[in-house]
Formats: C-alpha cells, structure tokens, sequence
C-alpha cells in the first residue's frame, strides 16, 4: 500500500533520533492532526507515526531515569567543586 501524500513515515531512521527531535516531531503531528482536516488514512499514518515516538521518547526517558540511578547510586556523579577565584 503506498504511502499518503505527505506522509514521512521515517520509522527506518526513529532509532536514531534523539529525544528532542523526537518530541519535537511528536509535536508537529500532534498539532497537524488536531488543525488539519485530514483523510482517514493520512490521519491513521500519522497516528502510527506518533505511536512510534511517543514509544521512543518513553524509552529514552527510561534509560536516563536507569543511568541516574546508577550514578546516584555508586556515587560518581562526576561533579568537581568549584575553586572561587577573587
């Protein structure tokens, strides 16, 4: 089945995007599904589309959530003091 007209899938490439452009994009479909009036089928496209993002945004937030604990837990955050130079 082809792809709707102006429809970018993108779903080969979702793994790799980081989680703002991810959000940044689940943004835009949001905004274009609710102030667009569109066919079902460019609708149902786009809905799969978000799906797939909001799902890779929850991911991402859930390995940063992982490796904070991780470092609150062993103790390394890797923070320095801060010399105070007058």
């Amino acid at each position: 089945m082809p792809k709707p007209k102006g429809v970018e899938t993108g779903g080969e490439n979702m793994p790799e995007l980081r989680f703002e452009e991810a959000l940044k994009k689940l943004e835009s479909i949001v905004e274009a599904m609710e102030s667009q009036d569109l066919p079902l089928e460019t609708l149902l496209a786009r809905y799969e589309e978000g799906a797939k993002l909001a799902q890779l945004c929850q991911t991402r937030l859930n390995e940063a959530e992982v490796k904070i604990q991780q470092l609150e837990k062993s103790g390394d955050l890797g923070l320095k003091p801060m010399s105070v130079e007058d």
